[in-house]
């Protein structure tokens, strides 16, 4: 609907909040594939040549609007009462987001990899140095509350066990797009827990 007919031109943060919705809208009506920028101009009341100013094309403009929608992950570490439940609880809460996307859009954006890298490089911070990453920091503060429990002896794991599960999340996230509580249960306690156990009896 063309805005100057209504008499009612918005600008600024005013129209792209409706452009954000609109494609929002869009995503959960008629998913990733059937989206166009024309449709969202249409839902949001304004024309395409409107968004393709701020937007190259519907990839940049998903992602604008996902980051709208995108719950911030918390830094806090788990610390239920033991190691289990910690890193059970710390991969259920990477996922969140993940979730709130959904798998169709996720399909869509891995479509164009220069989208998807930037997507994804903000969320489990995949592009930084193992030693500088956020996930490592975190899995080694939930061993190390483990540790101070009895629960192990942070000295006999190899830094790969500690990440491991963290690692093995970020592969399923780029090469499956979407996952379920089983795949996490499957993560901690048909993998990682053998693994720690194992580690402490040698």
């Amino acid at each position: 609907m063309d805005e100057q007919k209504k008499g009612t031109r918005r600008r600024g943060e005013i129209l792209e909040e409706a452009i954000m919705n609109a494609t929002l809208d869009e995503l959960d009506q008629t998913g990733y594939a059937h989206l166009t920028m024309e449709k969202v101009a249409d839902r949001a009341g304004t024309n395409k040549a409107v968004l393709y100013r701020r937007w190259a094309n519907k990839s940049e403009l998903v992602v604008a609007a996902l980051h709208k929608r995108l719950p911030k992950i918390a830094d806090e570490i788990p610390n239920t009462g033991n190691l289990r439940d910690d890193v059970y609880a710390y991969l259920c809460a990477r996922v969140e987001p993940m979730k709130t996307i959904g798998a169709q859009t996720i399909r869509g954006l891995m479509m164009e990899p220069l989208i998807w890298r930037h997507i994804a490089a903000t969320m489990p911070q995949f592009a930084q140095r193992r030693s500088e990453n956020k996930l490592t920091a975190a899995m080694t503060a939930i061993m190390k509350n483990a540790e101070n429990r009895g629960e192990i002896h942070l000295g006999k794991l190899s830094p790969r066990i500690i990440t491991l599960p963290t690692d093995l999340l970020q592969y399923e996230l780029v090469t499956k797009q979407e996952i379920n509580d089983t795949t996490i249960i499957e993560i901690v306690d048909d993998i990682f827990m053998p693994l720690i156990h194992a580690a402490q009896h040698k």
